[in-house]
């Protein structure tokens, strides 16, 4: 599964507290030496302010050598800034969670630092101390207290950059702490501000805008793959033109996502109980041609599953790939819960292209495919035909054992309407090959708040 990981492709665009998590998964697995994962681990660590979790990794690597003295110095030194910081965070929030002060705020920032320098001689740079300890409580893990810290500065602040520092750092800390609800407002919060900027202008513009989506884009696995409803959230994000053109233009490793989320919203979408976005209906039919064109970028057994059950109609292919996918699946960070209902999904896939594309179905065949035994295809068939629309189409011969499908022809205007989507969809796809070879490469320098205090 090795070939498969993508670590080495997800960790440039990750902030290094995101980062540890994923490879604390890795040393459960049998994919990499654990011992080097391990050392790659402390790495990340040292660049951090978590001086105890450090010190808890050289230990594990080095059980004969003594703690370097510049990891105990540095506790020190963490001790120390911490009182400093908070003294000066305590006393702007003495201020603002002041009951009168509360009241006389505003939603018009400068009306509101003017009001609190007049009153209570509080400045920006004073203010501005908020996002200092909020900072360093997120280098030392302390994520809870981090998000709010940096959630009070953004709120009176009117300095642009370091509110958008501050954007990405609640965001951060949010996903760290598992708050999910509030990480997805934050993520939209993102979103806003980064389509807000206008691409037309210069060229560093447009750089800056695809560098922050890109980043954005892996940030939100955390979140479309742990929120409730994450995965159709993730199409609705992943399939927008410009994200999508950021997906094949600087990462288009991210596929797999956008294809595992099909997947695994496939039942939901044929319902259609909970859809608010024609885009989410049409998931399935759009990314099958977002696979056709971006193969030569990217490709994995989980997007070859979707390729040779849809464009090739291999269904023997499309069983191998499925098999070698819930591996990866099971072995990838953000999927791995998902196994089994991505294994269910995709078998109701293929058991609906099988029945789009005959007129006589042996439900022994069928089940054979789907590596069910006869009675299990035959419940499975079962509630197939009532969760889809082919009740009014098929019938069940139990004592034959096959399905007859009678399925009127598809009009002509629909016809059009496929093509048309398809020529769009390679439109999109000459646009964003015509801008990787004129853009530069994507900055690897990681958004502001995360650095960690000095």
């Amino acid at each position: 599964m090795a070939e498969y990981d993508l670590t080495d492709k997800t960790l440039p665009y990750l902030d290094r507290h995101l980062a540890i998590p994923i490879l604390a998964y890795l040393t459960e697995k049998t994919v990499f030496n654990v011992d080097q994962v391990r050392a790659a681990q402390y790495e990340l660590a040292k660049g951090t302010n978590m001086v105890d979790y450090t010190i808890g990794l050289f230990k594990e690597l080095h059980p004969d050598e003594e703690v370097p003295a510049e990891l105990l110095s540095k506790q020190e030194k963490m001790l120390s800034t911490y009182e400093r910081l908070n003294l000066e965070a305590q006393a702007v929030l003495d201020v603002i969670e002041n009951p009168e002060v509360a009241q006389s705020l505003r939603q018009d920032k400068l009306q509101n630092l003017q009001y609190l320098k007049e009153n209570y001689n509080l400045s920006l740079e004073q203010i501005t101390a908020l996002y200092h300890f909020g900072q360093f409580q997120y280098s030392f893990g302390n994520y809870s207290g981090a998000s709010d810290y940096l959630y009070h500065f953004r709120v009176l602040s009117t300095d642009n950059d370091l509110n958008l520092s501050a954007h990405w750092g609640k965001f951060a800390s949010d996903i760290l702490a598992g708050k999910w609800d509030v990480a997805v407002d934050e993520l939209n919060a993102l979103k806003e501000l980064i389509d807000s900027r206008s691409s037309t202008t210069a060229d560093t513009a447009a750089l800056s805008q695809l560098h922050s989506r890109t980043w954005l884009l892996h940030w939100s696995l955390f979140v479309y793959f742990n929120h409730d409803q994450g995965r159709m959230f993730l199409l609705e994000t992943f399939l927008n033109p410009s994200y999508l053109n950021t997906i094949q233009t600087s990462s288009p490793w991210l596929l797999r996502y956008l294809v595992a989320a099909a997947v695994l919203s496939r039942k939901t979408t044929s319902g259609g109980t909970t859809m608010t976005s024609s885009r989410v209906k049409h998931a399935l039919k759009d990314i099958i041609k977002i696979i056709e064109v971006s193969s030569y970028q990217y490709h994995d057994p989980i997007t070859d599953f979707l390729k040779e059950l849809f464009l090739e109609f291999d269904f023997e292919a499309a069983q191998r790939e499925l098999a070698t996918a819930v591996q990866v699946v099971e072995n990838d960070f953000f999927l791995r819960e998902f196994a089994s209902e991505f294994l269910d999904n995709a078998r109701y896939l293929i058991s609906e292209a099988y029945c789009r594309i005959h007129h006589k179905i042996d439900i022994a065949d069928l089940s054979e495919r789907l590596n069910l035994s006869r009675d299990e295809g035959e419940k499975w068939i079962v509630n197939l035909i009532r969760e889809t629309k082919m009740g009014s189409d098929a019938k069940i011969d139990l004592e034959k054992n096959i399905i007859e499908i009678n399925r009127p022809p598809l009009p002509v205007y629909q016809h059009v309407i496929e093509k048309t989507r398809g020529l769009s969809f390679r439109t999109q796809a000459i646009g964003a090959a015509l801008e990787k070879q004129t853009a530069a490469q994507v900055p690897e320098s990681q958004p502001g708040v995360v650095e960690p205090a000095r």
